[in-house]
């Protein structure tokens, strides 16, 4: 099996899938903007995680590290079969995965519902099996639930979204809505890529398609 195949445009099934490996990615041991904090578990109590996937995920990574009430932040592989992938497998389209963002925030400071908003409005959901010039199964839009409230929160979400957006004559959300499945950690020169110490006018590639959705905008007290 060739490691780079042509057609990147659907989603392989698990007997195509590559192998990968056991050994987990090692990753730094703190978070490029906010060193006293790690990107990988353990993690205080009390915090909670959002797995959202919208494109490259450089871009959207550091939307969400400044926002209030987020924790720390990481990037890696998800939604797919090949366990503890590389960036080039991914790239390939032969593992399954789209690259995500995990989010660690504090639900006393922010909550899920407000980081759903920043997802819908910082791609365009509508794309299918790309974001912008940047076309694979690894840029497709996803979400990941944690538990039957996140489950929820992306129904309503989604619908209210998609109202939005149908009224703007805009089309149907493409955005994959599943149960977390493992993150895998990308490799450590993609952590924090946007932060001022690496690459802070780096490539972007966000996109959203100008529409307000209409939810999370309700922030719980202390």
């Amino acid at each position: 099996m060739t490691l780079f195949r042509r057609d990147k445009t659907r989603i392989v099934a698990a007997d195509e899938a590559l192998p990968g490996r056991q050994e987990p990615m090692v990753v730094p041991a703190a978070h490029a903007v906010y060193p006293d904090r790690p990107i990988a578990p353990p993690f205080p109590p009390g915090l909670r995680t959002a797995v959202f996937a919208m494109g490259c995920f450089w871009g959207p990574e550091r939307v969400f590290w400044q926002l209030p009430g987020v924790y720390t932040t990481a990037v890696g592989y998800t939604g797919g079969h090949t366990p503890n992938p590389t960036y080039e497998e991914v790239c390939s389209g032969q593992t399954a995965h789209t690259e995500a963002v995990l989010i660690v925030f504090d639900p006393t400071k922010t909550t899920y519902e407000a980081l759903l908003k920043v997802f819908w409005e910082g791609h365009d959901p509508t794309q299918g099996l790309r974001q912008g010039n940047d076309l694979g199964s690894q840029y497709r839009s996803a979400l990941y639930y944690a538990d039957e409230a996140q489950h929820t929160a992306i129904t309503s979400s989604l619908a209210a979204y998609q109202a939005a957006l149908t009224a703007s004559g805009h089309g149907h959300i493409t955005t994959e809505v599943a149960p977390t499945t493992p993150f895998y950690y990308a490799e450590p020169y993609h952590q924090q890529y946007l932060s001022p110490a690496k690459n802070p006018n780096g490539y972007c590639g966000m996109g959203g398609t100008g529409i307000t959705c209409p939810i999370g905008l309700g922030v719980p007290g202390n």
